[in-house]
């Protein structure tokens, strides 16, 4: 069994998301709930559970400050954290930049599924330390130009600069990402997901396979079909629809 608690100021909603979880998810035990950013902050501090379902409108608060205090009574979460959520952009983008899950208002049952079965796969691999470092991170700056960026694989959490991403590579449902100074790291995420959340960071899709960081590009070469030279020495080919946006990209460098 993996031990579990529910933090959310509204009853049925701790009701509902109890139902889901016992039809959909019977593996998950609930040994606690909380109503609010004190309970909570106690109720996470005394239980140690392996996952925390925390929302982030709370009566005295927010989920957020929640973990600041659980931080500041210096405790390390090592819980998986799911947040759960009204459809709040800023929020969301954080999520996403710092690889936690979330779930939106109200619950559908086939996306607590796909989280639960994530969960699974890493609850006894990694803890959620440095996803909440960088989320915490993010949100206490209160802009939503992240300038770091968390990706999670079997080996861990590991976090760049968005800045020192080159590029990225599709391999299937996977993505690889190529890094200054560092060796590519392969994520179980589509290469589609990265060109949303990177795309306000001077990122193009040039090809259904390649997403490159415009900072990086040497050289557009407009023979043999039309291919970009990158910093790494790359040689990457523009698909024919692409090659317009890349050329008025290039003219207003």
């Amino acid at each position: 069994m993996i031990t579990a608690i529910l933090i959310d100021d509204d009853d049925n909603l701790r009701s509902g998301m109890k139902s889901l979880l016992s039809r959909y998810a019977p593996e998950i035990r609930i040994i606690g709930e909380a109503d609010s950013v004190a309970n909570g902050t106690t109720l996470l501090m005394e239980t140690q559970p392996q996952v925390v379902f925390l929302d982030i409108h709370l009566g005295d608060g927010s989920g957020f400050d929640l973990l600041e205090e659980v931080y500041k009574n210096g405790v390390k979460v090592t819980a998986q954290i799911i947040f759960i959520t009204a459809h709040e952009q800023y929020a969301i983008k954080a999520f996403r930049f710092s690889a936690l899950d979330f779930l939106l208002k109200p619950v559908d049952p086939d996306e607590l599924q796909k989280v639960i079965a994530k969960l699974k796969s890493v609850i006894d691999k990694s803890d959620s330390a440095a996803h909440i470092d960088l989320l915490l991170e993010n949100i206490r700056k209160k802009v939503d130009n992240f300038k770091r960026i968390a990706l999670s694989n079997s080996d861990g959490i590991h976090l760049f600069d968005v800045s020192d991403i080159i590029r990225c590579e599709s391999e299937d449902n996977y993505t690889k990402f190529y890094i200054k100074n560092s060796k590519p790291i392969l994520i179980s995420k589509t290469l589609k997901e990265y060109e949303e959340l990177l795309a306000e960071h001077g990122f193009e899709r040039i090809h259904q396979s390649h997403l490159i960081n415009i900072a990086y590009l040497k050289s557009y070469i407009k023979k043999d079909g039309g291919y970009v030279v990158m910093a790494d020495n790359c040689n990457l080919p523009i698909s024919q629809r692409k090659k317009d946006r890349l050329q008025e990209l290039l003219k207003m460098m």
